[in-house]
């Protein structure tokens, strides 16, 4: 027998994969990428941990489909900010299903929590997400960490997995989780909670500024989770870089609406500026990249944007930068 496991990386999704592996069931530890996780790359320890509970592993993209169906018109709407749980948990779970055929998986898993999280895994909330997804309780979809508290599967009533060698967990408490982790070798795993960008008040603020100034396309994923994000006068976007680390990922966006940006002659953050930006939109957008670098405020320099140069001087100060901040 073959499971499609819904990967997370975190403590849950590999004990719910250990809890079947250690049956003999072959698992397809599956990751789908909806853009909203963490913005540095995880794929090799991703990797590393499905292959830690033995499974195979693989990533799904499904950012455009996601962006289109389900993050601005959710059915059961959101929770404390812009995270759409549900119609994102039964996604998952459909696009799972779609790939079953692919994979030869004769049913699905979840490392899923009963009550461990107040929108998306009480008991209600799991039996919509069930339903969204096309299943049924009882169905072929097993949560192995909460098992024993719900209704049989069609896995454990076929016989497929032993259900007395699944778990019971409810709650919060990560005491159960721990003890397997130390009881299983687990080298690492990620921490306990979050990991949802769609999760934090200061991310869905950035997006709702794209939303109230143009279209929002899957490529703003990518340009949200870098940099300071500043709204100019005359509408313009700027995203100056913070450090190393942002400049690197900056380097790597693919995004149309945008023009790359930087101090010339001098070290300072790579920025990204819209492409129709305004003349003195283009103005300001230089001076604030050059008040994030050591060019002495009376002095003019340069600043390329895109294939343009442009002559500036610093602001007196960085507070001076803070009235544009997208994120007061």
């Amino acid at each position: 027998m073959r499971a499609l496991a819904l990967f997370s990386g975190g403590l849950d999704s590999m004990i719910s994969v250990k809890l079947l592996t250690n049956q003999g069931i072959d698992v397809t530890a599956m990751h789908i990428d909806m853009g909203f996780g963490s913005s540095k790359d995880k794929s090799e320890l991703l990797q590393k941990r499905a292959g830690m509970v033995g499974a195979d592993f693989e990533i799904v993209n499904i950012r455009e489909q996601f962006v289109e169906e389900i993050l601005f018109d959710p059915k059961y709407g959101y929770g404390k900010n812009f995270n759409p749980c549900i119609d994102c948990h039964a996604n998952m779970f459909r696009v799972a299903k779609g790939l079953m055929p692919k994979y030869g998986a004769d049913f699905i898993i979840t490392g899923e929590v009963l009550g461990q999280r107040p929108m998306s895994q009480r008991s209600e909330a799991i039996k919509n997400v069930t339903k969204l997804a096309g299943d049924e309780e009882g169905g072929i979809i097993l949560r192995p960490m909460s098992a024993k508290l719900m209704t049989p599967t069609i896995p454990e009533k076929e016989g497929w997995v032993d259900r007395e060698k699944l778990l019971g967990i409810e709650g919060r408490s990560r005491e159960v989780q721990l003890r397997l982790a130390e009881e299983y070798g687990f080298e690492e795993f990620e921490s306990p909670g979050g990991g949802c960008l769609l999760t934090e008040n200061s991310f869905e603020q950035k997006i709702r500024d794209v939303m109230a100034h143009e279209k929002f396309v899957v490529a703003d994923i990518d340009v949200l989770k870098v940099g300071r994000h500043l709204r100019l006068p005359e509408g313009a976007k700027l995203v100056i870089g913070r450090n190393k680390e942002d400049n690197e990922q900056m380097q790597k966006i693919k995004n149309q609406k945008y023009l790359f940006a930087r101090a010339n002659d001098i070290a300072g953050p790579l920025s990204l500026i819209s492409k129709n930006a305004t003349i003195s939109d283009k103005a300001l957008a230089a001076s604030l990249i050059l008040t994030y670098t050591k060019t002495p405020k009376e002095q003019e320099a340069s600043v390329s944007i895109g294939e343009e140069i442009i002559t500036a001087k610093a602001l007196e100060s960085k507070q001076e930068v803070q009235k544009y901040f997208i994120i007061k």
